[in-house]
């Protein structure tokens, strides 16, 4: 993936990015998660699973995916709900990757985009410039650029 990118100009990296921005757009319904086709033993000695080389009975589908720090298993009938779910975590996949090559590009984007420079005449906190508030409850603090320091956006947003 990078190795193609890296003899891309600017303006090919941003026609690529924004064809696989299209592409996500038509990306479609996804699941997480990955499906299992599951095959089990019962146990009991007189079933023919419990002959050696036979693969046990199933198969059944399980959708596995990671919720909350566990891994949840859900079971999928085959036929239609089987079929849609395929279609779910294949179009998953397909969104992972598409943002693993969007992620790329950006970063090759980022990599060639000429730094903008500041005027030289400006200085922070000159000409009286108002910017984002410090914080949502309070409309006194306001910073003014990002260079300030730490001590100059306490003074403002303090008052004094």
């Amino acid at each position: 993936m990078v190795d193609e990118l890296a003899g891309m100009d600017l303006a090919g990296l941003e026609a690529r990015r924004a064809g696989l921005y299209a592409e996500l757009a038509q990306v479609g319904d996804f699941r997480r998660g990955s499906l299992n086709a599951v095959r089990r033993k019962c146990g009991k000695t007189n079933c023919a699973c419990a002959g050696p080389g036979h693969p046990g009975h199933g198969p059944q589908y399980n959708l596995t995916r990671w919720v909350g720090g566990k891994t949840v298993n859900v079971r999928v009938r085959p036929g239609a709900e089987l079929a849609k779910v395929e279609r779910e975590v294949a179009a998953w996949q397909h969104f992972q990757a598409l943002s693993e090559q969007i992620a790329a590009t950006n970063e090759a984007i980022c990599r060639l985009r000429p730094v903008a420079l500041a005027p030289a005449d400006a200085t922070p906190g000159s000409s009286g410039e108002r910017g984002v508030p410090l914080c949502s409850s309070s409309s006194r603090g306001l910073l003014v650029r990002v260079g300030m320091t730490r001590r100059v956006v306490m003074q403002r947003w303090v008052g004094r």
